[in-house]
């Protein structure tokens, strides 16, 4: 049974941006980190100085439709340059039709930008200059889609012992993001 809910999630993906009367594959994902807290069963985690949480990371990429493309949990207190690197490791094959990354300041980095360059992609860099908010780039379509999938009671925090079910379940609700799309009441 083991990565059922992604080749579920693979096999929806481009029937919902067909629906959306888009291309089935994307040009261009944006990616971008949520600090949650853990409960006290255990497992990895770690401390978010920037946010003050005690907890995991999860790390998104969407499309501009805001559909989930790729999740990855790591511990709070990886940075999110690391966990950009590894979120983004081994999709090009997946995703041959990606031509550009966007992303938060916290993810710029020398290494990513190869590591991207090497797959064909460009990674864009979305910086903002004053403390006040203004919307900036297309970084805000993964916010929303961070808070879509905060709308599922079990993600509100991370219950879960192993990063994996994590994971699953972000896949999960994804898969039933997706399936609104589709198939809508």
């Amino acid at each position: 049974m083991s990565g059922v809910w992604a080749l579920l999630h693979r096999a929806l993906y481009p029937l919902a941006r067909l629906a959306a009367g888009r291309k089935p594959d994307p040009t261009v994902v944006i990616m971008d980190g949520q600090s949650v807290k853990t409960a006290e069963q255990g497992g990895v985690g770690g401390f978010d100085g920037h946010k003050r949480v005690n907890g995991r990371k999860r790390h998104v990429l969407v499309d501009i439709l805001g559909l989930p493309i790729a999740n990855r949990v790591e511990p709070a207190n990886m940075s999110d340059r690391r966990a950009g690197g590894r979120l983004l490791a081994g999709l090009a094959p997946l995703w041959p039709t990606i031509r550009t990354v966007i992303a938060g300041a916290g993810h710029e980095s020398r290494k990513l930008t190869r590591q991207l360059r090497g797959d064909g992609w460009t990674l864009k860099i979305v910086k903002r200059k004053q403390r006040a908010f203004k919307v900036v780039g297309l970084t805000w379509i993964v916010e929303r889609s961070l808070a879509w999938l905060g709308f599922n009671r079990r993600l509100s925090k991370d219950y879960e012992r192993y990063v994996q079910t994590s994971e699953t379940l972000l896949d999960i609700a994804a898969i039933r993001l997706m399936l609104n799309r589709v198939a809508p009441k």
